[in-house]
């Protein structure tokens, strides 16, 4: 279990969200936080702490007006860590090339992968054949509902048929090199982990030959990370938003970084 670092851009502007909230009609959300530093300010932060393997994520859509404003901080953060990011948010077969160009050392992809509700094992092929499992991380990002957690894309908006499970976690692990998931009903809250989620994430990681896998949301705390080292057994990656001071929030990155 490792720290692995974000960098969220919307409208241009490195920000953290309350991530339900999120609204591609006006570009809208609910703010936790908006920097007054640029994307290559924390890649060059977590360059010199030796924190690779971190994601960027632009959140407007190609529509938006502001799309361009995010994507060039984007562009930045890559060029100031080459290597050493990860970069999602609009991502497909065509553009894959230019972001693992200009330094990503992965694509995260969800909503080109998932089609009318369901996964799209064609398009999963054309990524994996255009730039190799070994450069993609899938983002299966959910919400719960009825009980079970589904897959959300398009910037978590949009419930699929697809439900979170071990089994569809070994079906997608063949096109890809890592998983990305954002528990979105506590995504940018502090308010503590999803707990069923983090356990169903730390029993689909318990194979030893489990890809890595990242969850994202609700940590707001020492004792959350605590808590879900033990729900997850220690074997799934977390990453902290809101809750970092680098973001206005109460805990020290100096701290949370060491944490293994």
């Amino acid at each position: 279990m490792r720290f692995r670092p974000c960098i969220d851009i919307h409208n241009g502007q490195v920000k953290q969200i309350v991530g339900g909230s999120l609204s591609d009609c006006g570009d809208k959300a609910c703010e936790n936080f908006a920097s007054l530093h640029t994307a290559d300010y924390y890649a060059d932060l977590y360059k010199r702490d030796g924190l690779d393997g971190g994601h960027v994520i632009l959140l407007n859509p190609p529509s938006s007006q502001y799309y361009e404003r995010t994507r060039k901080q984007a562009m930045r953060a890559l060029d100031a860590f080459p290597g050493g990011l990860q970069i999602g948010g609009g991502i497909t077969a065509e553009n894959a090339s230019d972001y693992l160009d200009a330094g990503a050392s992965h694509v995260i992809v969800t909503s080109y992968v998932f089609r009318e509700g369901r996964v799209c094992w064609e398009c999963m092929e054309k990524l994996k054949q255009i730039i190799g499992k070994e450069h993609v991380v899938i983002d299966l990002s959910c919400r719960k509902r009825e009980g079970s957690y589904y897959i959300v894309t398009d910037r978590w908006q949009k419930f699929t048929e697809v439900k979170l499970s071990k089994d569809i976690l070994d079906e997608i692990s063949q096109y890809c090199d890592e998983f990305l998931i954002h528990g979105v009903d506590v995504e940018g809250k502090a308010s503590g982990i999803d707990e069923t989620l983090a356990a169903i994430l730390g029993g689909c990681t318990a194979s030893p030959l489990a890809l890595p896998l990242t969850y994202a949301g609700g940590i707001g705390s020492i004792g959350d990370i605590e808590h879900f080292r033990a729900v997850t057994g220690g074997r799934v990656d977390f990453t902290i938003g809101s809750a970092l001071d680098l973001f206005g929030g109460p805990l020290p990155y100096d701290t949370i970084k060491k944490i293994k």
